[in-house]
């Protein structure tokens, strides 16, 4: 059992302004430097790599090498689901009416959420596939379909079960639209296929991703989205 001491370790952690701008940076999935860390949580470097020791240690952020670069990223999806978790509790929190600014609009209509789709966009296609019977989620679990395994795959989208103790497919509460979009290994393999297939793209250095023309067509005549 976790100790209460290691539970206020965690959220202290991730509490700081400047670790938890690194955090929510890190939670589509991609990989940076502690340089851009900092750049993105307003830190010296110094200071982002005093901050970026703290969270590997405590197992919320991992490192890979790759050349004279070292690159970060959160060390598993769980640690993305908190993220996620205290987000929406954020977003709750407060009786008054929060006016957001365009960014927040767009993030909330289609984001990366950590390496599957979120927003309206994630909830509107997981809507159609239960909808059309190819998945089935209940509050903290999911099962493809086997039309849902046909269809995915007609899309070009590979479903193979993967292996290790990743959850093959599992529903996600959406923090913006307080409903579940399709996560776990599912989620994932769609998210790339929609980036692959050029449907959608990042905007900016941000988590938020906008619809192409290509991926408007392709998710009204395959989703009807």
């Amino acid at each position: 059992m976790v100790s209460t001491a290691k539970i206020a370790e965690v959220a202290a952690l991730a509490g700081d302004p400047a670790r938890a701008a690194m955090l929510m940076a890190l939670l589509d999935g991609r990989a940076f430097t502690a340089s851009e860390l900092a750049r993105l949580a307003g830190v010296t470097p110094q200071t982002a790599s005093g901050h970026v020791a703290r969270l590997t240690t405590a197992g919320l952020v991992s490192v890979e090498k790759q050349g004279r670069h070292r690159y970060h990223r959160l060390a598993s999806p769980i640690v993305a689901r908190m993220l996620e978790g205290i987000g929406q509790v954020a977003a709750g929190n407060g009786s008054a009416r929060i006016v957001t600014g365009p960014r927040d609009a767009a993030l909330r209509q289609a984001r990366t959420c950590y390496d599957h789709l979120a927003g309206t966009l994630a909830v509107a296609l997981t809507d159609s596939l239960i909808a059309r019977g190819h998945v089935e989620l209940s509050i903290d679990a999911g099962v493809v379909t086997k039309s849902g395994l046909v269809f995915l795959e007609r899309l070009g989208i590979d479903v193979a079960p993967p292996g290790g103790k990743r959850v093959f497919c599992r529903p996600c509460l959406d923090w913006s639209e307080r409903r579940q979009h399709l996560g776990g290994f599912v989620g994932a393999a769609i998210c790339t296929h929609c980036f692959s297939a050029g449907w959608v793209r990042r905007v900016g250095d941000t988590r938020a991703v906008t619809v192409t023309p290509k991926g408007q067509r392709a998710f009204r005549e395959n989703f009807g989205v």
